[in-house]
This record gives structure tokens, sequence and C-alpha cells, in this order.
């Protein structure tokens, strides 16, 4: 069993949901390599997320952004924690909902995710510089 483990640095994005699926193809050449093997990607931000959801139709992403805008809003008056802006609090929690990592399974020196599948990152703030993940590759 090998273990590789880097780690990566995203450009700043704008708030919403991006497929960043290549980038972390892209940062693993070694991915050839594996014939089985797990990767795990975690996100080193509290208030920026991963999951795994439609890579084909941008409006999903849309979707995605509009709900959780609608399901966590900003300037709710029980917010104590604001110094950061309106959008701070908002983030952490979009964050929490959504998670810090996934896992996804390698197959013949692939990613094995569906037909219509791809890794998000979830920005939730409107100023965000870049974001850092961890990217550990294990597999034979």
């Amino acid at each position: 069993m090998h273990y590789i483990q880097r780690e990566l640095r995203l450009s700043p994005y704008r708030r919403g949901f991006h497929l960043i699926t290549q980038d972390v193809i892209r940062a693993l050449p070694e991915l050839t390599m594996v014939q089985q093997g797990l990767l795990h990607v975690f996100i080193k931000h509290s208030s920026a997320s991963l999951t795994i959801n439609e890579n084909a139709d941008p409006t999903v992403r849309g979707d995605f952004e509009r709900f959780f805008n609608r399901a966590v809003p900003e300037n709710e008056p029980y917010y104590q924690h604001t110094d950061e802006g309106p959008d701070d609090m908002p983030a952490h929690l979009k964050a929490s909902l959504l998670g810090s990592s996934v896992t996804v399974p390698v197959t013949a020196g692939r990613l094995n995710l569906g037909t219509w599948q791809g890794i998000y990152l979830g920005e939730h703030r409107d100023h965000a510089s870049g974001r850092s993940l961890v990217l550990t590759l294990h597999g034979s």
C-alpha cells in the first residue's frame, strides 16, 4: 500500500459552487498508477466546503447556491459571530452542513465517480482568498 499526500492551493473562486474535479486530478499525476485505492480530499477552511454532486448541468450549482442562501440566510439577529461580515457566520454553518472532506474510490488509475458526478468546492464567502486542500491518495 502506497500513500501520497500533497497540498493543493486553489485560486480564489467567487461565492457559489464550483467543480474542482480536474484541479484535483491534475495535482495528482500518481493517480494513474493506482489500480485500487481511495482519494481523500480535505479543505483546510471553516467557511468553505466540499461535496460530490451533478457535474454536467451548471444550473444545479446555481440551485445549490440559492437553496443554501435561503436555508442559512445572512443578518439573522441571533448570530453573535459577526465581526467578519454578514456572510461569515452563514459560511461557517453552510460548511458544517456540507462537510470538510470527500472520499472517492480509485479504480484502474481513475476516480471512480458516477457518470454525472464531480467534486464541488462550496465557496460560501463573498471575498474569499484561495482555498487549500489536502489530497491523500492511498492504494496499490
